[in-house]
């Protein structure tokens, strides 16, 4: 039986923000942006959003999951994570695959615990979409996402989305300059002494998709759980949808950390520099689609300014 080795790592190649860097920093942010740029101009939501994610919801449930009224809260439930699976490839998730990078980054050398990293961002995540959950079930009635109103222009629910993830993006921006070492870690020393928090932020930025997301299934059931005005169940759904959300981004990772039999890990422990520049690239690429798609292609979709966009 063949015996996997663990590869040593510079003892300061943490994922975030610790180096050691790549030479060429700069040339590599300002590729990973137009590769972001570039993605954004390309996008389809007409065909991510129905021919992929109606299509999935639909196979899963067995019915037509728009033209289907939820039964109840088992019902509910079920429609979280699958509407939440389903809108794994959706504009308002795709930056969550930014954080496979780092998961396999973290990894690098060893083999041990390899879902613990998958813990840590399941955590953050659940903190801020149970929360979310429960702040629908009181008043989401109120709420700009409740709303089905019609507007020529900038609605309210158009705003809540530009602002939820323009600061998404903006984060996960700022964290991919860190962890290329362009920008010092203005909280170093934290993460030192609690080498999980980075993870744990990036599992709050993924539940803080649902403050924004206009997805047609996700209002759904946001709908579902401002009318019903159930905390449980609101806390429940959320949290479903939320998870949902990470489960392809999830058997990616194990893909990358188990079925390639530890190459990725040696491959990046090999040059510990490497870890900071996948790292960095996933975090730039996920943060300017998320923050131009949603705050600037936006604006171009309503005539507001001019953005270059495909249409297919």
């Amino acid at each position: 039986m063949a015996v996997t080795h663990e590869v040593p790592v510079h003892p300061q190649a943490r994922f975030f923000g610790e180096g050691p860097y790549p030479a060429r920093r700069v040339a590599i942010a300002v590729v990973a942006v137009l590769a972001g740029f570039a993605l954004t101009c390309v996008w389809s939501a007409p065909f991510v959003d129905s021919v992929i994610g109606d299509s999935v919801a639909n196979g899963l449930l067995g019915h037509d999951a728009k033209a289907t009224p939820i039964g109840g809260v088992l019902a509910g439930t079920l429609f979280a994570f699958v509407s939440g699976l389903a809108g794994s490839f959706t504009a308002c998730n795709i930056a969550a695959f930014g954080a496979v990078a780092p998961l396999v980054g973290e990894q690098a050398g060893r083999r041990r615990n390899a879902l613990k990293p998958l813990g840590w961002i399941a955590a953050g995540m659940l903190a801020v979409s149970v929360g979310y959950g429960v702040l629908v079930a009181l008043a989401g009635t109120r709420m700009p996402q409740f709303s089905t109103a019609k507007t020529t222009g900038l609605s309210p629910r158009s705003v809540q989305s530009m602002v939820a993830f323009g600061v998404v993006g903006l984060v996960f921006l700022l964290m991919g300059l860190v962890a290329l070492g362009i920008l010092r870690n203005p909280f170093a020393a934290f993460t030192r002494r609690h080498p999980a928090a980075p993870l744990v932020l990036m599992g709050a930025l993924i539940g803080g998709f649902l403050v924004g997301r206009p997805y047609p299934l996700f209002r759904i059931m946001f709908r579902s759980a401002a009318e019903q005005h159930n905390v449980l169940y609101g806390a429940a759904a959320f949290a479903l949808q939320s998870l949902g959300n990470i489960v392809v981004m999830a058997v990616l990772f194990l893909i990358l950390t188990y079925a390639t039999g530890g190459r990725v890990q040696r491959w990046l422990a090999a040059k510990p520099a490497r870890i900071a520049t996948v790292t960095g690239v996933a975090l730039l690429v996920g943060g300017t689609f998320t923050l131009l798609y949603w705050d600037v292609r936006v604006l171009g979709r309503l005539g507001i300014i001019w953005f270059p966009m495909l249409s297919w």
